[in-house]
């Protein structure tokens, strides 16, 4: 028959999830806390649960001599044949005591260490439920508030919403059902502390894991996110099946999937667009619905140069930017927008600047634009390697170029100064800003 003890036992373990053998070592632990505080240390002990009976036993050991010199180690071998006929000098003789003897006090120290020891064990048990669930989407109630954060009722245990994880313009009242994204798990001396969020990237991917099936089944992959929370966010999908549309997956038929994320995130504007290789590929879909005419690719700063037509312009650039920074974003090249027309003005202005160059025939002084040179100092810092790229360049032409380069920065500094000393020279001042130019060429170190 089961005792009231293994009963209790057995039901505290179902409701709170924690090992029965974790309780059962707590009870030890405090009975024997108990014993120690009633007899003292000078005791040989013993604490165990037994589980035919369902209680907890204590057992005092003394050792059987002829002669006690410590009575609370040791016992005659006439007080030991009492309780057991077939004891012999040397044994180690287990007395049984009686719980109740320890008395009220070390019973309420007994019930202190039980409760701590629960308190833990309930504590690990909620801590590791919860922390290979970093990155899941959990529901929950809005419990209360404090001093900014929301604390949100998971069932078992509370997690805290800070405010710098919440989306601004979303309101909640005590009460409210929730959808949150976990995303980390700490443990604390006071137990674990989860923290969620509903402005992470990531909780836009989660919802769309939840809402599209291509996705969790690894034919449909995300593979970035940028966002805005409570305003826009740009997700760039791609899919390992070349008969599924990753887009299309996504939005779903007549865009029901899309929609349900949409709606979980109160209205949050969402761009799906598709993930290239190539990065200009890329580029374009991210600044969609833009249409793009041209790309310049700088590697060297990771910044792109991306030319739009005029009407375009405003599209690409969105409201208060917000389109071409989270295309930025999602793809990690810092992008510029400009208009044809500022763009063809600009490349007028380079190209004229690079036929100051002597030497220089407008053909490949048109080639040097394309390729990115925008002035005789570009031309001037380059590496040969990087002018022989342009079509008909030789290493000689390539040192000519660098050189006559060289020397058109020069005269242009020279003609600088010239209308300086003109101008200085009139009003008497000429002696003291010529000094002050020799000393900036010297640091510029170009010189003829």
């Amino acid at each position: 028959m089961v005792s009231d003890l293994a009963k209790t036992i057995t039901q505290v373990s179902r409701e709170k999830g924690v090992d029965p053998n974790i309780l059962t070592g707590a009870l030890e632990d405090a009975v024997r806390a108990a014993a120690r505080k009633k007899f003292g240390p000078n005791y040989d002990l013993e604490v165990r649960f037994n589980e035919e009976i369902g209680e907890i036993e204590v057992f005092e050991f003394k050792e059987v001599v002829e002669k006690i010199e410590n009575e609370n180690f040791e016992i005659s071998l006439d007080e030991a044949l009492k309780l057991d006929p077939e004891c012999e000098v040397g044994d180690s003789l287990g007395v049984k005591m009686d719980p109740v003897a320890f008395g009220r006090i070390a019973a309420q120290s007994a019930k202190q260490v039980i409760m701590q020891r629960f308190k833990e064990a309930e504590r690990n048990v909620i801590f590791d439920s919860f922390k290979d669930r970093r990155g899941e989407i959990v529901n929950g109630i809005v419990q209360r508030f404090e001093r900014g954060s929301i604390i949100v009722n998971l069932g078992r245990t509370e997690a805290e919403l800070p405010a710098r994880e919440q989306v601004s313009g979303e309101s909640y009242t005590q009460g409210d059902r929730i959808r949150v994204y976990i995303i980390d798990v700490k443990q604390h001396g006071r137990g674990p502390q989860i923290i969620l969020s509903r402005k992470h990237p990531n909780f836009v991917s989660a919802l769309f894991e939840n809402e599209v099936p291509e996705i969790s089944e690894g034919i449909v992959k995300i593979m970035y996110v940028a966002r805005e929370a409570g305003s826009r966010t740009k997700v760039a999908v791609s899919s390992t099946d070349p008969d599924v549309d990753p887009v299309g997956a996504c939005v779903g038929m007549k865009g029901r999937r899309v929609q349900a994320v949409v709606q979980e995130l109160r209205g949050e504007r969402i761009d799906i667009v598709p993930w290239d290789p190539d990065p200009a590929k890329f580029i374009c879909n991210a600044l969609l619905p833009a249409d793009i005419t041209r790309l310049v690719i700088n590697e060297e700063d990771n910044s792109v140069e991306v030319v739009v037509s005029d009407d375009q312009l405003s599209l690409a650039i969105g409201k208060r930017g917000q389109n071409v920074r989270l295309a930025s974003k999602l793809t990690g090249w810092r992008l510029n927008v400009t208009s044809e027309a500022k763009y063809n003005k600009s490349l007028e202005n380079d190209y004229d600047a690079l036929l100051g160059i002597e030497g220089l025939d407008p053909e490949l002084a048109l080639r040097l634009c394309n390729m990115g040179f925008k002035s005789p100092a570009d031309v001037a810092r380059a590496n040969i390697g990087d002018i022989l790229a342009v079509e008909g360049m030789t290493e000689d032409k390539c040192a000519l170029l660098i050189e006559n380069a060289l020397r058109c920065i020069s005269a242009e500094k020279a003609g600088d100064n010239e209308i300086k000393q003109q101008v200085f020279s009139e009003r008497g001042e000429f002696e003291e800003i010529n000094k002050d130019s020799e000393d900036n060429n010297s640091d510029d170190g170009l010189s003829d």
